[in-house]
Parts: structure tokens; C-alpha cells; sequence
């Protein structure tokens, strides 16, 4: 009979026979009893009070006894630590048995047992564990240092373990060297700032040995590790990569990713020009084929990873386009998957097979299937140019087919072809129109709409057929009244005369009985523009529109990268960094790929880069300025109130003499703490007579402002020194700080603290931290800041200018290729060109500098005997400036040709430039 029998009894008076049976003399009635106790435990019931008959059955030779009895431990433990202490000394005796399987045992039980009391006495086996003779004990003790380090960091490093762990790396056996890193990888992540997994070359020379010859798990531990190291150059990257590539044909999935990862990660530092790489984008296509032929659940998280990979290089999987085709029996999860892919593969060669396949889709049952499907086409005809005919007499004739969610689908992406391709395909406008009672879903109607507004001029009866949708204007959803109301703006500024009475109409809609704000501003724009000044409305209304891109859907490059480090693993199935699901953020460390090696850094210049390169991720645009004092003059003037002071959006200004001079002559000079590292202080000499310090008449005593260039006191920070003398005939307490919105939203990351009271004549210097996370207003100039500081006496307020270098943000560095795409998309009206004069710095020193400053150098090339430097940088907001860099060797003077979507920062960083470089 098997051992189902002791989950069946259900009797009373159980635990008083169960105490019987353990202290029986006999063997066999023991370890029955034991297992009744353990299947009592399992459903739920409470055998606690059997803790220390359960413990007396500890001293037997019967391996599966002792086993049971142990799991007995584990889980009464916690609840009966004094107890549990008695079972020690059968632990450490245990750990001395010459049987190898008990002394493991020991070892991982006392591991398993999270009690305070018990760690201590713990130490003495664990030790001699880890030098056991025999590698079935070295590699559970090795696992053991792990729980211990999670139950008392302390002890382990006072004890000595990590010491001993790290010696296990260089294990005579495969499966103790995999435990060690997994141990040490598990410790790592839980202190970031340890440095535990300290790789040289010696130490992954023995994983990579150790790779070939362990377990599958131990393989993915020794994968994961290898990750995170960071070859000196990029033979030692080829090396590696040698060395892991066999493991792309292991069975098991979890190790096949982890190699590609691996793999992934070293890539970006070989040369593309190498013959190697070649090959390795070849070895990389037929494991991940293979991966797609596993059970539907497997199949989605290796099509998640696809989908990072085939974003970052998709040349691996170019020709594989066939495997992404979808199977009638594919659940649903994974025929959108493929569906992405494939459009994601989908080029000039390939596109008729796509877009056959698509076809055929949008004839299917599943609803979501065809809407997706019939999307896809429109997002192929934007991608691959020559298809774009193709893709619309397709699209057409799905329309055809009258089936309503299809129509509705295919409307929408022809309204996304006609941005993307204008006045070439508005000769299906005529077949659109006639399914216009069709539509009921709000995308579909704005849609149809957006058409009818921007081609009213083709289309006879537009007039009529806005008018039809006005008639239910309440009902619709917001999207569609706000393009209803733009698309009859439009049709009013094309034909005038006949449409008067439906532009009043919606307008009145619109404004006076709309409790909407965003329509009814919309409304009110719209209204006052017509009515001021036509022709300016006509400009803005049907202004040129700028084409839309071929890819809005890629991942932001520096996720990308992110993602790629985390190939295999949670992260790459959400598509999102672990710290935006990962509780409390504990052990979550920001990865990144590994540079490219200086031997490829200058070789390749920008215009290498292929065409089709996306362009970077569109910059916000700064919000103009409103109301310049309105967030200053909210502060409260009456007595000060006890408690906090105030932590609004403000910024930590540097050292300032705030309160020199009584209550009107307030201001001295703030320094700025940049993030980039500098050398030697520059005069900034902003003048700081202007803002709000004139408003309030703050004459006596304002003069220029000294700022200067201070090296960071932490990397990727931002702070204020704020220098205060209290030159009134009282003492000041009570001190607050608070900034007016700004062109970058600097704002104080805490309140202002000044400790003591500040007694007449008396100085303090404070550092005050900012965040950039404050509210946003364009100001004039852009590095404006206006401040208000508050205490007991009276509010004061100044204005200063702050240097924009301090606002470079530390992944500033943009893909080569997004580069050039990025530099050819942005209008040549948009580029600035300046002199940067008396500079005796060579191209090397200037690449260096600047880069300190966060200014990177993406490529750079001699034409002519000049030095061409092409550099990016980014802003804490996400707005990017591209910048060449020309360099005469002898010339002091250099050009610099600035490109940017925000074309108004230009100017501020070239005194950037000016500053660093002088500096």
C-alpha cells in the first residue's frame, strides 16, 4: 500500500497515539509515526505538540527518518525556537557522519531553519562543510552561506564565508562551482554595492571550463554570472563568446537564452567588420527557430525575447520570416506575437509573402486576430515604402468585404498612410466615405473624420457629412468631438461661405454647452483665432504636418539595452526594467551593455550608419511661459506655521547670500554642483538684476552673479550652495525655500535646513539638493530660475541663471545609427552654427573633456585634415542635441553645428561648450 493511507485518518484523540508510537522501542512503528505526523502536517493540522517526541527520533541510522524528522524541523522552527535548539547537537553530530548524504542533509536543514539562535551554531559545521572532502557536501554548503547571509549578513562576513565561497569558484568539481556563483550572484544582488563577484580573466576561464560539465541549472547560474562580466577588449569578448556558443544547442530553453544573452551582451563590442561576427549571427538564428517548435507557453516567452532581439539587431533573424507565420491551432497570445515579429522583419524583400500571409489573417474567425492583422498591413505600408500601393488596394479590398470591424481597422491605418505618404492615395476617399454609417467605434469615427477635415477640399459633400456626425455631438466620446471640432475649423478655413453656420454651431457645441476642459479650450482657441486674426488661424489650423515615422512602437534605446541584459528572465517578457515591478526596488541593479572598444570607436563614422536607422524618441517640448510669478506668490506671508518647512516644487540653490543687507538686498551668488566631474572653477558672469529681484525693487546690493563650475559632490546629482547672512537687527528662524516654474522643471528635493536660528551678523552655508521633477514653464531666458525664500521676517525673491551642463544627464550617449537618423530627421532650420575661439585643445583632450561634462562623442573622422567630432547629449527632460564638432589641428578656433528638435536650447549649450572647454 502506498503512503496515501496516512493522509485518509481522520480520528480524535490522534496526537495522544502519535506520542505513543514515537517513543516506541520499535523501529518500523517509529517511522510510521513519524510519517502520519508529516501527512497530519501536510493538510494543515497542528502537531506542534509533538515537537519533542518527533525531535527524539533525530538519533537513528535511517536515512529517510532522519529526512522526515528534518522536514518536521523546518517547519516547526520558527514557532519553537527554544525547542529547536535542542536538535542542534544532533546538527553538528550529523555533519560529521561518514555518510556524505547526511552530512548534506545536516548542513541544509540548519540552513533552512531561519531562527537567530540556531545560526550561531551553525558556523563550526557550515565550516567544515565547505572544505568537505567529498563535492556533494561542498556544493549544498555552498547554497547554505546564501539562506545564512539572508537570515545574518553580518555573520557571514565576520565568519569569514564569502571568503571561502569565492575560493569555491575555483572548484576541482563543475557542480560546487556553479553553487558557489549562484550563491555569490543571489548575495550580490541583495547588496549591489558589495563587488562580491569580483571576474578577472583566470576566474572565467574556470566557469567557462566548468560550463561544459555541469547540470543544466548550473550552466544557466555560470550563463547569468558571465553576463555581468565586462570583457577589457574585444578579443577577450570573442574568446568568450567561443567558448558559449555550444550552448545554443542545449535542450533545455532557459539554457539556450541565457547563452543568447551572453552572446547578445558581447556582440556590441566586435567589430561588425570581423568575419567572426558574421558567423555568429548565423549560430544565433537556428536555436532561436528551435525554440518556436516547444509548448505555447515557452513558445510566448521565447517570441517576447525574439521581439528585444529582433529590435536590436534584425539581421539575425532577416531570412526566418517563414517560422513567424502563424498555425491555425496557435492560441491567441501567440499569433499577436508572431504578428509583431513579423512586421518588425518585414523589408522590401519579403514584403509580397507578408503581406499575402496578412491578408489571408484578416479573413480569420478570432476578432482581435483580424484587427491586429489588418493593422499590421497599414504599419507594413508605412514601413517598406515600395509596398505602400500593395498594402492600400489590399486594405481596400478587405473594405469590401463590409465585414464592420475590419472596415473600421482599415480605416484607421489608411488615415496613418495618407500622413505618412500625402496626396497619393486620396483617390480611395470616395470608397471610405460610403462606409461611413458603418462606423461606431470612436477611433474608426475620428478617424474618418480627420480624413473628411483635412481632404475637405476633394470631397463635394463634406459639409453634409460632418454635419451628420454633429447631430449626436454629446454622445460621442472625447475623441471624436475634438476631432470634429478641428476638422470643421478646417472645412470653415477651406470654404468659407458655405459652412458659416456649422463653425458656429460647433464652436457653440464646443464652448458654452460642453463641460469638457479640453474641448472647451480647444473651442475657445479655435474661436478667438477666427475672430482676431483669420489668417493666422489659417496657418495654424492647416499648418503643414510633419510625416509620421515608419517605427512609433520601438522600444527607447537605453531601455532596449536595459532589456537585453535581462534576455531569459521576467524583465524580457514584460518589456519593462525590474525596478517597475520589483517591490521596494531591493536587488534591483540598472544594466547595460558594454561600450565598444576604442579600435571601433573611431573607425566608423556616422555615415556609415544605414538609413533606415529609427530616430530617437521625440524630445518634450518646453511649455511656454504663463504666469511668472504665480507659484511665487502663493507663499504664505502671514505668521510662520510650526512643523516642516515648506518642500514644494522648489530647487536647492547654491551659495547664495540670501539675507544680506536687511530685507531688500538679498541675494549673492549661488553655485550649482554639477553632475559631470570638473577641474577648474569659470566665471559664469550672468547678470542677476532681472526677473522677480526687480519687481520688488531689490536694489541695494544685487549685483552679478559669480557663479562657477564645482566639481559634483555625487555623480548624477544636482545641488544648490546657498550662502545666508542675516544682516536684519533679529533673529531668523523658520526658513523655506520655493522655486518658480522653470524652463526644466528644477525644484528643491527637500526643504530648506537651516538648524539653528540665525542671530544677527551671523553666516550659514547650506547645500540644498534638486530634483528635476518640478513644474515646467519656458522662461526667458531658458536658464532662468526665480526663487522665493521665506522665514520668519518677510518673503524674498531673486532670480539667478544656472549653467545648463548641469543638467546633462549620464546616458546621453546615442547609437550610431540612431545618430545619423535622428541628424537627417531634424529640419535643417533647425541647425545652429557657432565659434568657439582660443581653445589650444587637440581632438582627443576636447573629446575627453567634454565627455567628463556628459557630452559624448559618438563618432568621430578626419575629412581633410580637419577633425570631425560628432557628439550627443541629453537633457534631464529627454530632449537630445546633436552636435559636429570641427577641429583644425594648430587652429584655436573651432566650428560647432548644433542640431536639435527644441532649437531654443541651442544657444545655452553652446555656452556649455564654451564653458567646459575654457574651463
Amino acid at each position: 500500500m502506498t503512503d496515501s493511507k496516512y493522509f485518509t485518518t481522520t480520528k480524535k484523540g490522534e496526537i495522544f497515539e502519535l506520542k505513543a508510537e514515537l517513543n516506541s522501542d520499535k523501529k518500523e512503528k517509529k517511522k510510521e509515526a513519524v510519517k502520519k505526523v508529516i501527512a497530519s502536517m501536510t493538510v494543515g493540522k497542528d502537531v506542534s505538540a509533538l515537537f519533542p517526541d518527533v525531535v527524539n527520533c533525530m538519533q537513528t541510522d535511517n536515512l529517510e527518518l532522519k529526512k522526515l524528522v528534518y522536514l518536521y524541523l523546518m517547519n516547526y522552527a520558527k514557532s519553537q525556537p527554544d525547542m529547536a535548539i535542542m536538535a542542534v547537537n544532533t546538527f553538528v553530530k550529523d555533519c560529521e557522519d561518514p555518510n556524505p548524504l547526511i552530512r548534506a542533509l545536516a548542513v541544509r536543514t540548519m540552513g533552512c531553519i531561519r531562527v537567530d539562535k540556531i545560526t550561531e551554531y551553525l558556523c563550526e559545521p557550515l565550516r567544515k562543510c565547505l572544505k568537505d572532502e567529498d563535492p556533494y557536501v561542498r556544493k549544498t554548503a555552498a547554497v547554505c552561506v546564501a539562506k545564512l547571509h539572508d537570515i545574518n549578513a553580518q555573520l557571514v562576513e565576520d565568519q569569514g564565508f564569502l571568503d571561502t565561497l569565492k575560493d569555491l569558484i575555483s572548484d576541482s568539481n563543475p557542480m560546487v562551482v556553479a553553487n558557489a556563483v549562484a550563491a555569490l550572484s543571489e548575495i550580490a544582488e541583495s547588496h549591489p554595492s558589495s563587488n562580491l563577484l569580483d571576474l578577472n580573466p583566470q576566474s572565467i576561464n574556470k566557469l567557462l571550463t566548468a560550463l561544459n560539465e555541469c547540470t543544466e541549472w548550473g550552466q544557466i547560474f555560470i550563463l547569468d554570472c558571465l553576463a555581468n562580466y565586462t570583457p577589457k577588449d574585444d578579443r577577450e569578448a570573442q574568446s568568450i563568446c567561443e567558448r558559449v556558443t555550444p550552448r545554443l544547442s542545449h535542450a533545455n530553453s532557459a539554457v539556450v537564452l541565457s547563452a543568447v544573452k551572453v552572446l547578445m551582451k558581447f556582440m556590441e563590442m566586435l567589430s561588425k567588420d570581423l568575419d567572426y561576427y558574421g558567423t555568429l549571427l548565423k549560430k544565433l538564428a537556428p536555436p532561436l527557430v528551435t525554440l518556436l517548435s516547444a509548448e505555447p507557453e515557452l513558445q510566448y516567452v521565447a517570441l517576447r525575447n525574439i521581439n528585444l532581439i529582433v529590435q536590436k539587431r534584425p539581421e539575425i533573424l532577416k531570412h526566418e520570416m517563414k517560422v513567424f507565420f502563424v498555425k491555425y491551432n496557435d492560441p491567441i497570445y501567440v499569433k499577436l506575437e508572431k504578428l509583431d515579429i513579423m512586421i518588425r522583419l518585414a523589408s522590401q524583400a519579403n514584403i509580397a509573402q507578408v503581406l499575402a500571409e496578412l491578408k489571408e489573417y484578416a479573413t480569420e474567425v478570432d476578432v482581435d486576430f483580424v484587427r491586429k492583422a489588418v493593422r499590421a498591413i497599414g504599419r507594413c505600408a508605412i514601413k517598406v515604402e515600395q509596398s505602400a500601393e500593395r498594402c492600400v488596394s489590399t486594405l481596400l479590398d478587405l473594405i469590401q468585404t463590409k465585414v464592420n470591424y475590419v472596415v473600421q481597422e482599415a480605416i484607421v491605418v489608411i488615415k496613418d498612410i495618407f500622413r505618412k505618404y500625402p496626396n497619393k492615395y486620396e483617390s480611395v476617399i470616395a470608397t471610405l466615405c460610403e462606409n461611413l454609417d458603418s462606423l461606431d467605434e470612436p477611433e474608426a469615427r475620428a478617424a474618418m473624420i480627420w480624413i473628411v477635415g483635412e481632404y475637405a477640399e476633394r470631397i463635394d459633400n463634406a459639409d453634409e457629412l460632418l454635419e451628420s456626425f454633429l447631430e449626436g455631438f454629446h454622445d460621442e466620446s472625447t475623441q471624436v468631438q475634438l476631432q470634429l471640432l478641428t476638422a470643421i475649423v478646417k472645412l470653415f478655413l477651406k470654404k468659407p461661405t458655405e459652412t458659416q453656420e456649422l463653425v458656429q454651431q460647433v464652436l457653440s457645441l464646443a464652448t458654452q454647452d460642453s463641460d469638457n476642459p479640453d474641448l472647451r479650450d480647444r473651442g475657445y482657441i479655435y474661436w478667438r483665432l477666427l475672430s482676431t486674426d483669420p489668417v493666422a488661424a489659417k496657418e495654424v489650423v492647416l499648418a503643414e504636418k510633419p510625416l509620421i515615422s515608419e517605427e512609433t512602437d520601438l522600444i527607447e534605446p537605453t531601455l532596449l539595452d536595459e532589456l537585453i541584459c535581462y534576455i531569459g528572465t521576467l524583465a524580457s517578457v514584460y518589456h519593462k526594467p525590474p525596478s517597475a515591478f520589483v517591490e521596494g526596488g531591493r536587488g534591483v541593479v540598472h544594466k547595460s551593455l558594454p561600450p565598444r572598444t576604442a579600435s571601433n570607436e573611431s573607425t566608423e563614422s556616422p555615415e556609415t550608419a544605414p538609413a533606415g536607422a529609427p530616430s530617437g524618441e521625440q524630445p518634450d517640448v518646453i511649455p511656454s511661459q504663463g504666469d511668472l510669478l504665480g507659484d511665487l506668490l502663493n507663499l504664505d506671508l502671514g505668521p510662520p506655521v510650526s512643523g516642516p518647512p515648506l518642500a514644494t516644487s522648489s530647487v536647492q540653490m547654491g551659495a547664495v547670500d540670501l539675507l544680506g543687507g536687511g530685507l531688500d538686498s538679498l541675494i549673492g551668488a549661488p553655485n550649482f554642483v554639477t553632475p559631470p566631474a570638473a577641474t577648474a572653477p569659470a566665471n559664469l558672469g550672468a547678470p542677476m538684476g532681472s526677473g522677480l529681484s526687480d519687481l520688488f525693487d531689490l536694489t541695494s546690493g544685487v549685483g552679478a552673479l559669480s557663479g562657477s563650475y564645482v566639481a559634483p559632490k555625487a555623480v548624477g546629482s544636482i545641488s544648490m550652495d546657498l550662502q545666508l547672512t542675516n544682516k536684519a537687527l533679529q533673529v531668523m528662524t523658520d526658513f523655506a525655500i520655493q522655486f518658480n516654474r522653470n524652463s526644466f522643471g528644477l525644484a528643491p528635493a527637500a526643504p530648506l535646513q537651516v538648524h539653528a536660528p540665525l542671530s544677527p551678523n551671523q553666516t550659514v552655508e547650506l547645500s540644498l539638493p534638486l530634483s528635476t521633477v518640478g513644474s515646467v514653464m519656458k522662461m526667458e531666458p531658458l536658464n532662468n530660475l526665480q526663487v522665493a525664500v521665506k522665514n520668519n521676517i518677510d518673503v524674498f525673491y531673486f532670480s539667478t541663471l544656472y549653467p545648463l551642463h548641469i543638467l546633462f544627464v549620464e546616458d546621453g550617449k546615442m547609437d550610431r545609427q540612431v545618430f545619423l537618423a535622428t541628424w537627417k530627421d531634424i529640419p535643417n532650420e533647425n541647425e545652429a552654427q557657432f565659434q568657439i575661439r582660443d581653445c589650444p585643445l587637440n581632438a582627443e583632450a576636447v573629446s575627453s573633456r567634454l565627455q567628463s561634462s556628459n557630452i559624448f562623442t559618438v563618432a568621430k573622422r578626419t575629412v581633410e585634415g580637419q577633425d570631425m567630432l560628432y557628439q550627443s547629449l541629453k537633457l534631464t527632460n529627454g530632449i537630445w542635441v546633436l552636435a559636429e564638432l570641427r577641429i583644425q589641428p594648430g587652429n584655436p578656433s573651432f566650428t560647432l553645428s548644433l542640431k536639435c528638435r527644441a532649437p531654443e536650447v541651442a544657444q545655452h549649450v553652446y555656452q556649455a561648450y564654451e564653458t567646459i572647454l575654457k574651463n
